[in-house]
């Protein structure tokens, strides 16, 4: 089973937006149509960060083959 498509960074600045805005997560989930779990972990992070740029992961990077085209 893959892992899910990062989200692009307009759709986590729109996160932080609607937050600041004082919607709440339900509502936000429901606007942009992902789940309530990822709304909270980007605000999450936001706070702690200050930033929703991703970081540097660790660990090999994943072999781009023809077959496959995604990790």
């Amino acid at each position: 089973m893959g892992r899910c498509q990062e989200l692009s960074e307009f759709k986590r600045g729109t996160v932080i937006g609607w937050h600041l805005c004082n919607k709440s997560i339900l509502d936000i989930s429901l606007l942009l149509t992902i789940p309530r779990s990822t709304v909270s972990g980007i605000i999450r992070k936001w706070k702690q960060l200050g930033t929703t740029v991703s970081q540097a992961q660790s660990g090999r990077p994943c072999k781009m083959t023809e077959r496959v085209s995604a990790c």
